[in-house]
């Protein structure tokens, strides 16, 4: 479904102008420097002009669209422009971003349908926004003051910048900022950006050739990529180094591809290959000038064909490849956008998607506060939102994008400063449908940062999870947008009841008066009941009619389980039976158990295994550790 930005529909807006005669001017996004500059005018008198009045023959798109179409103008917005030089090389998402284009353009046949009003589509906060705008653009001396075509006739890229200009507040609003963040909203896809200096890619051939394929299989299935060199103080900024790259500066990857090296039927022949990716400078110019730049004699060892299936073009025009390793040896930082693919028509892998929308919010009742902040605020950590979800297959790859509500158009209100926010991943009982209350096991976690987004790439064992998104400091309000993706159905959802409620069976059944959390750590020495002498065992907690089984272990004698279940208990003189079963193809059998009596307290226990009936004297092999905690407060644990 796509939203119209401030209620603003380009259709009826553009019949409204149509049956006029009189071209759009929108009120919402006007021709002055309040569209421009958050308070101060930095560059002059600006003539804002529409296209008909820069050149005789104004397009959207000139010979198509490409990555040469873009050059960034008087705005530090280069992380802009080079996610759209991504994008221009991607037909089936920028015919999102540019609906209808073919009616959008110019019509030299029917000059009076034309009325000088556009529309753009971003995604936003988990929707597709349609932005509409007028054709008015800033110049300054008859030139673009912004973004610009080669051509000078060409008008698509100051267009597009323009309207997300306008959804972000202004134009100063474009003047630094993330390429991550700009390609989410070109896609709806989910960015992940990756540090290369510090994961260990440099020195280590392995790791940078698995990275490698990464991003070949982003790149091919249609996703967007950036990467930047850190610059690490303001002098650094734009600073030109001696291979001719460009610090604090991004860069938009265009291609990524295995080349042959050689001539001929030897080339064809050959196994190895050389791995290369090409990039775009915004500026239009300043390339790379080590091997297999443009010129360089590298280029020798590939086949004339090749070269020309590259596109390889000896010009400045700030397109240039490289190899991988020479990429991995100079670039700091990586962003790889994934186009996620939720349809089961595709070829390729499909993602279950569970989209969360959820608010930070303070109160003074503990139970209701909802800012609590990151973990070094130990009393108030887990007052924040919690997710819980499944992870059904022994091992998962899961995605986890964090993001909140862009506060850029806000900046004039002296509000526009994103928060720093993040989220932690515990895993916890088996069986928990009611909040947190007590730390557990941390299994991974994103880092805390003031970008709009944060994302996790995780490999997850079997299992119940909890999701806690948190902004650093506690307090802080904010509404946020949480995106899991699995290879199978997760059942996310959120928790928001503390303990089981009161019913009006309540009275009737009674209503839970202690709470008790088994964890089943590991059991040792089990009997051998598979012809390998190993058995595949697995745990089953029951407790007042209630039980929880654990995933199976496969091959061993000595399970380390590391499993919970959690029991809201009103009989609590009955006692607790944990149960391991060998599982088999057609009968699974029996290995052992224990019984637990209902003390309250935390106690941990190694039991030895007993025989169904629980006789003194008819031990099986084997032992069980086990940790309990049994409270009277409900939202104890």
């Amino acid at each position: 479904m796509v939203v119209p930005y401030e209620g603003q529909s380009f259709s009826a807006l553009r019949r409204q102008c149509q049956q006029n005669g009189r071209l759009f001017e929108d009120p919402l996004f006007p021709a002055s420097d309040q569209s421009l500059f958050y308070q101060r005018n930095h560059i002059g008198r600006v003539t804002w002009k529409r296209p008909k009045e820069l050149c005789s023959d104004p397009h959207l798109f000139v010979d198509g669209i490409s990555a040469h179409d873009l050059h960034q103008g008087q705005l530090g917005n280069c992380w802009f422009v080079a996610a759209c030089s991504s994008l221009a090389s991607r037909e089936t998402l920028w015919q999102k971003v540019i609906p209808d284009w073919k009616d959008q353009e110019w019509d030299k046949d029917k000059p009076e349908s034309y009325a000088g009003i556009f529309h753009f589509r971003f995604w936003r906060f988990g929707q597709w926004v349609d932005v509409v705008i007028d054709d008015r653009l800033p110049t300054v001396n008859g030139e673009l003051v912004y973004c610009h075509s080669n051509d000078s006739n060409e008008f698509w890229s100051a267009l597009v910048e323009k309207a997300y200009s306008k959804m972000c507040g202004c134009y100063e609003a474009l003047d630094g900022g993330n390429t991550a963040d700009a390609l989410v909203d070109f896609t709806g896809g989910v960015s992940e950006p990756m540090d290369l200096a510090e994961n260990g890619f440099k020195e280590d051939e392995d790791k940078r050739n698995e990275l490698f394929e990464r991003v070949l299989k982003v790149h091919n299935r249609g996703g967007l990529i950036s990467c930047s060199i850190r610059a690490t103080t303001a002098e650094d900024m734009e600073a030109r180094l001696a291979c001719g790259l460009v610090k604090g500066h991004a860069y938009a990857v265009t291609d990524v591809r295995k080349v042959r090296l050689g001539h001929g039927l030897l080339a064809f022949f050959r196994s190895d290959k050389l791995t290369m990716i090409r990039m775009r400078n915004p500026w239009g110019q300043r390339e790379w000038n080590g091997p297999w730049s443009d010129s360089s004699e590298e280029w020798n060892k590939v086949s004339k064909s090749e070269r020309e299936r590259m596109g390889v073009t000896v010009q400045d025009d700030g397109e240039f490849w490289m190899t991988f390793d020479d990429f991995i040896a100079n670039f700091t930082d990586l962003i790889l956008c994934r186009l996620i693919n939720t349809s089961y028509l595709s070829l390729h892998k499909t993602w279950e998607e569970a989209v969360m929308r959820g608010s930070w919010r303070r109160h003074d009742d503990p139970l209701l506060d909802r800012a609590g902040g990151c973990t070094n605020n130990k009393h108030s950590f887990l007052h924040n939102p919690q997710y819980v979800f499944d992870v059904k297959k022994p091992e998962d790859e899961v995605l986890i994008c964090l993001e909140q509500k862009d506060r850029r158009a806000r900046l004039k209100e002296g509000r526009g400063e994103n928060l720093a926010i993040g989220f932690d991943i515990h895993r916890v009982e088996l069986n928990r449908t009611y909040r947190m209350h007590v730390t557990q096991q941390k299994v991974g976690g994103s880092i805390y940062i003031n970008s709009r987004s944060v994302f996790l790439r995780i490999d997850l064992t079997e299992g119940r999870y909890v999701i806690i998104p948190t902004t650093f400091d506690p307090g802080l309000e904010g509404e946020f947008l949480l995106r899991l993706f699995t290879d199978v159905p997760s059942d996310c959802k959120e928790l928001t009841l503390h303990e089981p409620p009161q019913t009006c069976w309540s009275g009737l059944c009674g209503h839970p008066s202690l709470v008790t959390q088994v964890h089943v750590l590991q059991a040792d020495g089990l009997a051998g009941q598979d012809s390998d002498g190993v058995s595949d065992p697995y745990v089953i907690i029951h407790c007042e009619g209630k039980k929880v089984r654990s995933p199976v272990h496969k091959n061993t004698r000595s399970p380390a389980f590391n499993t919970k279940g959690l029991f809201y208990r009103k009989k609590t003189n009955r006692p607790i039976s944990i149960e391991i079963y060998n599982h088999n193809v057609l009968v699974d059998s029996f290995l052992g158990q224990v019984t637990l009596p209902a003390e309250q307290g935390q106690i941990q226990k190694t039991l030895h295994l007993r025989d169904k009936g629980d006789r003194q004297d008819n031990d099986l092999p084997g032992t069980l550790t086990v940790s309990i905690v049994t409270s009277s407060v409900l939202t104890s644990i």
